[in-house]
């Protein structure tokens, strides 16, 4: 091989390794998610609700925020509190990041879950997390486009119903976009990593 030949192959080689160490770091750069990555869907994209302060809420006034949203109520015995518990756990995991994040709770039994039962209910986790309420008629409409279940389980009496209902949580990054599903039992310590992911693609 000449030298000028000799001199070409090389170049040729080295600018493959390059470009193939650059896709390599863009491909390092895709963010494998520990829960459902729903980026895109065309559904759950805001709301008007109330919370437990009796303030008129949407999903724009927690612009800034990633945004972490539970559909269930306050006399679920275990799916509920657990996962509230674990999202105050996740709070604190993110140190001084936690301010970044909003926990909301919607209730999908507004017949007993007065504003009153939320604020007291909420404060179990933390002060900052709101509980959102609707009228039982918008609650339908609302459940429909966000695709969550639920079923009123008539009880011994009338007012000891339970309700069944989905778990899992919808996770919104920092512009308002719907980008996770997080299933019931995933851990503090996944729904932390996803999260921190979220705020640094924000930063």
């Amino acid at each position: 091989m000449h030298t000028r030949t000799a001199l070409k192959f090389i170049a040729a080689c080295a600018i493959s390794a390059g470009a193939a160490g650059l896709f390599s770091a863009c491909s390092e750069q895709t963010v494998a998610f520990k829960s459902v990555d729903v980026t895109g869907a065309d559904y759950a994209k805001n709301f008007e609700l109330t919370d437990h302060n009796g303030q008129v809420r949407h999903l724009t006034d927690f612009s800034g925020k990633v945004v972490v949203m539970f559909f269930g109520y306050t006399q679920c015995p275990d799916v509920c509190p657990t996962s509230m518990a674990e999202l105050a756990e996740v709070k604190k995991a993110l140190g001084k990041d936690g301010e970044r994040l909003q926990g909301l709770f919607v209730t999908v039994d507004p017949e007993r879950d007065t504003p009153e039962v939320l604020k007291a209910y909420m404060a179990n986790f933390d002060p900052t997390f709101l509980a959102l309420r609707t009228t039982p008629d918008k609650l339908v409409e609302l459940a429909k486009d966000y695709k969550v279940y639920f079923k009123k389980v008539d009880g011994k009496t009338p007012t000891s119903y339970t309700m069944d209902h989905s778990a899992g949580s919808y996770i919104y990054d920092t512009k308002g976009q719907l980008r996770l599903f997080t299933r019931y039992g995933s851990g503090a310590a996944a729904l932390t990593s996803d999260i921190q992911q979220l705020l640094k693609q924000a930063s």
